[in-house]
């Protein structure tokens, strides 16, 4: 088992890899540098091999499958999760690691926005849409984590053998996020300071396309984390339709004492009943829920036991 691994994913970073792995390298240098090509098309994993790091591949596209294959295949006291495009300073890495073996932080987010990020990014819809998902995380999920967007994050090995990751792209640091968030496990944020990509490199985040994956993957996990609070909000919404529509009609009744628009009538019953089992099927799956909580924190001791023996 390693003492510290660097995860790297990479695609198309050629320009920058060897920068990344050499900085990583004598800012940790007890630590093993594994660099993941994601079917790059330029010669990033030759590069990253000649520059020191364990290079293997992950042939399924999307920087989810690749974090997926690293977290299967590495063992490691603490990881430390870094972008290829030379964003992230790999000054910060030490003081994220000791947050995680010294505080037992199961994960430590490098928060960009605090610092330099707003200045540096030269994309303005990208400075929108991490305002706007971290507001949207923080106010549904009810926390304060300071970037949610962040590629720059150190784990513990118990957050990285319990994630199940299920995203297959950029949305990967939002699900990440919000598991540990519902799973009660240490978060601290580490301000960490951002520069843009050097020139000749480019983004492969889209700001539209995978800015919609990212809100469907919030929608997606409110509904599978906190199922009550989603399906009770569908069944408030039909309730208030429903008497929204019943209101005329029963004034209408008071009135002439006959009911006039019977099909109104029966759209406000098959509202309420939809209602209804929306409210019933929230809390079903909150039960669900709640067993799948505790059945987590035996897999968390499973865990545990195993760290201690591999250590």
């Amino acid at each position: 088992m390693d003492k510290t691994a660097v995860l790297i994913p990479c695609y198309n970073e050629s320009k920058t890899i060897e920068k990344v792995v050499t900085d990583w390298k004598k800012t940790l240098p007890d630590a093993v540098i594994y660099v993941y090509d994601n079917n790059s098309t330029d010669n990033t994993a030759e590069i990253a091999r000649k520059a020191g790091a364990v290079v293997r591949y992950e042939h399924m596209q999307g920087k989810g499958n690749v974090m997926r294959r690293m977290f299967q295949e590495i063992d490691a006291e603490s990881y430390i999760m870094v972008d290829g495009d030379d964003t992230y300073p790999a000054e910060d890495g030490p003081a994220m690691i000791a947050k995680v073996l010294e505080e037992n932080a199961d994960m430590v987010v490098g928060d960009r926005l605090s610092s330099t990020y707003f200045k540096e990014n030269k994309r303005p819809f990208h400075n929108f849409g991490n305002t706007l998902v971290r507001g949207a995380v923080n106010l549904i999920f009810k926390n304060d984590i300071k970037d949610i967007m962040t590629g720059y994050r150190a784990f513990s090995y118990r957050f990285v053998k319990s994630f199940p990751v299920v995203s297959r792209g950029f949305e990967i640091e939002t699900e990440m996020t919000i598991h540990a968030i519902d799973k009660n496990m240490y978060i601290t944020n580490h301000v960490v300071t951002y520069r843009d990509r050097p020139e000749g490199s480019e983004s492969k985040l889209n700001t539209v396309s995978d800015g919609i994956k990212v809100l469907r993957t919030i929608l997606r996990l409110y509904r599978d984390y906190r199922p009550l609070r989603f399906f009770g909000l569908i069944s408030l919404v039909l309730t208030l339709v429903a008497l929204g529509f019943f209101i005329p009609v029963f004034i209408e009744y008071l009135k002439t004492h006959l009911v006039l628009r019977f099909p109104t009538l029966i759209t406000c019953g098959f509202c309420v009943l939809a209602a209804i089992q929306s409210f019933f099927s929230g809390l079903i799956l909150q039960s669900i829920k709640h067993k799948e909580q505790r059945d987590f924190e035996f897999r968390l001791q499973e865990i545990a036991a195993r760290f201690k023996h591999t250590v």
